[in-house]
């Protein structure tokens, strides 16, 4: 099969020839008909991940046809339309992922950017009917973290006015598209007024450009205070965001691009009894309701651009860019 491999740090994609994977026991074999790119590939391969081995097949998103399982017991999937959630190993618990145990797809273990990819017949779902390859590919690891944000730490109620910063990237948008479709009212933050707008005409309220140093005296003009703040930079504005948000609110954090904060303002998490909520991917759980979310809602993944398989590369340097707006895709059939 082909496959696109890092051999090390700083290095390009390289397509080259590897053996198909082979399944056995709780296994299945996918062939991919498309992936999705995340920050997260990026940073394999600039090194900046822990546990790195290489050399490597990245990708954790993909869409594609079940092409074999390693066991009878679960032939039944053998011709679904499947898209795979890349949460390997969460464990039991709903509260958290098994941490000593827990991997994402892709690293170590072999991705997405390969025409087969093996993974545990527990990740398997089938595909929501109304999507596209390319569609569902462009879900699982974004939409998961998304909805896990909003709906399982969150607990997103109907009615209820929430920030969303950095629309733009993959989680950001899911996170607005599934706030929007429950009901919520939608405010969010970007570097760039075009994204805003477009964000604007995916159903958010109004948006405010983080590059204004009047950004958050803006959004509570605009809007007063917020019941939910999803985050995915931290950095050194997590005191304005404890500032926007109401008393009682809820502030998720899922990523830190930005880095950690120089100084945190603790007495106005105690003061106004804020719920300050740290998420990483989602259990099976969440995966199964994310996609069921999306079938009823009839949701429709943003995808910036699709490249061709042998395209990878270009495709990297697109993400490592930041200027996307929605996903960037790998068309592998």
């Amino acid at each position: 099969m082909k496959a696109l491999v890092l051999h090390d740090k700083g290095q390009p994609l390289v397509p080259e020839e590897r053996a198909e994977p082979t399944a056995s026991g709780e296994e299945a074999i996918v062939k991919v008909y498309a992936a999705a790119l995340n920050h997260r590939d990026v940073w394999i391969q600039k090194g900046r991940y822990a546990g790195l081995v290489y050399p490597a097949i990245p990708g954790s998103d993909g869409a594609g046809v079940v092409a074999a399982t390693g066991s009878n017991s679960h032939a039944h999937w053998k011709g679904k339309d499947v898209i795979i959630n890349p949460t390997l190993n969460w464990g039991a618990s709903e509260a958290h992922p098994d941490m000593p145990h827990f991997r994402i797809l892709g690293m170590p273990d072999p991705g997405t950017f390969a025409q087969y990819v093996k993974v545990p017949v527990s990740c398997l779902a089938e595909k929501p009917a109304h999507l596209s390859f390319e569609a569902a590919a462009a879900l699982p690891l974004a939409g998961l973290t998304a909805f896990r944000a909003l709906f399982t730490r969150a607990r997103l109620k109907t009615g209820e006015k929430i920030l969303i910063t950095g629309t733009g990237g993959g989680v950001a948008l899911f996170a607005l598209q599934f706030a929007v479709a429950s009901g919520a009212k939608v405010w969010v933050s970007s570097g760039s007024d075009e994204k805003i707008a477009a964000a604007v005409k995916l159903g958010a309220r109004a948006g405010v450009n983080y590059r204004n140093s009047k950004w958050m005296e803006q959004l509570q003009e605009q809007a007063g205070e917020f019941d939910v703040i999803i985050d995915g930079t931290a950095g050194d504005s997590v005191n304005q965001l404890f500032n926007l948000a109401c008393p009682g609110g809820r502030v998720v954090f899922y990523g830190s691009t930005m880095g950690n904060p120089s100084s945190a303002e603790i007495r106005r998490i105690f003061w106004k009894q804020l719920n300050v909520l740290g998420t990483t991917m989602g259990s099976a759980a969440d995966f199964q309701a994310m996609t069921a979310f999306v079938s009823k809602q009839q949701i429709q993944p943003i995808i910036d651009k699709i490249f061709p398989f042998l395209e990878g590369e270009k495709a990297m340097r697109r993400m490592d860019e930041a200027l996307q707006f929605g996903k960037i895709v790998l068309k592998i059939v």
